[in-house]
């Protein structure tokens, strides 16, 4: 199977609104994605910066690896090897399933929060508490990706929540580009979260939830978190100590 379309269906995106996005016909995507090779520069240059695979990947009909996880009992010491392997806590896992599910109870019926979106919704919990209490509240892993930081285990986790009948996925569409979605089937467990950490995830969903893929996309990118991280490798939480006033929560100014 064509690379491209793997890469398409994978993200659920139809022919006919990718064909659109690229500003070519349906019929000139098929011929594409069974020639890659035939493919123009600019054309080729979108579905690189769309599927956030580089330009000789796809010419060469390569997929990127991906970071592989595997999951430690609490306690256990965890080790990070970025693009090789990550371990996560156990605990850290039910944790960011809670949240997730409470993410989508409050903003995840908004037409714009789809996978993207929630992927830096994640993200900003994350980094903005470690910020403000030097601790962290879910504690994932993200790498970066050509659109922003990814939290690395959150497809297999939700293949599981799925398997677990605790969320629904659901392929749809939205300003004629596809957009995965998730529909929470139980209600999220907030007891292992402080009264503290429910501020705090309010407080950065009411900040950022009305915003589009594209606008988080591109202001994650001006974080120094993300820019001053290598392409495919773990941001490190200790780098939000070196944030920028546009993007840092933190009155440094006013501390002792």
């Amino acid at each position: 199977m064509s690379i491209i379309k793997i890469l398409r269906e994978k993200a659920g995106e139809p022919q006919t609104s990718f064909a659109e996005f690229l500003g070519i016909t349906r019929q000139t995507l098929i011929k594409y994605e069974k020639s890659p090779e035939s493919i123009p520069l600019p054309i080729l240059r979108k579905i690189s910066e769309r599927f956030d695979v580089g330009m000789k990947d796809i010419l060469a009909g390569k997929l990127p690896r991906e970071p592989e996880y595997r999951v430690v009992p609490a306690g256990a010491q965890a080790r990070v090897r970025p693009q090789i392997r990550i371990d996560i806590p156990e605990e850290n896992i039910k944790k960011f399933k809670e949240v997730l599910l409470y993410i989508l109870e409050r903003v995840g019926a908004k037409p714009n929060v789809g996978q993207t979106v929630i992927y830096k919704l994640l993200y900003f919990i994350d980094f903005d508490y470690y910020e403000l209490y030097e601790r962290q509240l879910i504690g994932a892993k993200y790498i970066k990706n050509r659109f922003g930081p990814t939290p690395v285990d959150f497809a297999k986790i939700v293949r599981q929540m799925q398997k677990d009948c605790e969320l629904e996925e659901v392929k749809t569409a939205h300003f004629s580009h596809g957009q995965t979605k998730y529909i929470p089937i139980r209600r999220a467990d907030i007891s292992m979260l402080s009264a503290l950490e429910i501020k705090h995830i309010d407080a950065v969903l009411e900040k950022y939830s009305d915003r589009s893929a594209a606008e988080l996309s591109e202001y994650s990118h001006r974080d120094v978190p993300w820019a001053a991280t290598k392409d495919r490798h773990v941001i490190p939480y200790e780098s939000v100590f070196y944030r920028t006033p546009e993007t840092s929560v933190r009155a440094y100014q006013n501390e002792i």
